[in-house]
């Protein structure tokens, strides 16, 4: 990471933008690294599994929740390259700070696969479920200050306002439901992890959302 800073960072002080595809091959291969290390605690409790002479269905039964989290932590950091990428696909110039902005969303995104091997192989507590959806909470909040960025300092990048405007509002609702998930799950210990289930609302929510600013938007 040292050597890409040297390479492609400008001096800070002068706050001149730089390229952005090293970045961008760097932040992908992070996320690619994140989501494979997401599969290894389940690879060991099939060798766990295999000592002790379980059955395919013991093993399922037994790993239920390793597995919720497996999958729910996969399509969400997928669902955030997503994000990203189509969000960084114009970026064209990468300022010093824009850079650190990145580097922390990638933070959060190599410390998922830690907490969701927590899920189901350590005792489920009120901090464990904080820093398993709160992890992806501050995700999404990151992309949403990287958005508020961008749109301040358009030298950067090509993006329409409009874009930046309705994806920023996107962001924000995300981040809402991943905090509203968090408290369910806190507060309401039978549903627990479960919680997250009130994800499949934030398509809806965000269609209800523009249309709402279209009929704003529309004179008379």
């Amino acid at each position: 990471m040292s050597d890409l800073m040297r390479t492609d960072i400008t001096d800070p002080a002068a706050g001149e933008p730089v390229s952005a595809e090293r970045m961008k091959a760097f932040t992908d291969a992070v996320v690619a690294i994140a989501m494979t290390l997401l599969i290894l605690p389940l690879l060991e409790t099939v060798s766990d599994g295999a000592d002790e002479g379980q059955s395919t269905a013991q093993w399922l039964g037994q790993n239920f929740w390793p597995l919720f989290a497996f999958v729910l932590s996969f399509v969400v950091i997928a669902n955030f390259w997503v994000s990203h990428h189509q969000l960084f696909a114009r970026v064209e110039r990468v300022s010093y700070a824009l850079l650190w902005i990145t580097i922390g969303w990638m933070l959060t995104i190599v410390w998922l696969p830690v907490v969701t091997a927590m899920v189901g192989q350590v005792d489920s507590d009120v901090l464990q479920k904080v820093l398993y959806i709160g992890t992806m909470a501050i995700s999404c909040i990151v992309l949403l200050f990287t958005r508020v960025y961008l749109r301040a300092h358009r030298e950067l990048h090509d993006i329409p306002d409009e874009t930046l405007r309705r994806d920023i509002g996107a962001d924000a609702l995300g981040a809402v439901m991943f905090l509203v998930c968090l408290l369910v799950a806190v507060f309401v210990p039978w549903i627990s992890y479960s919680a997250m289930f009130l994800m499949v609302l934030l398509g809806p929510l965000e269609r209800v959302g523009m249309r709402a600013r279209r009929r704003s938007d529309t004179p008379g």
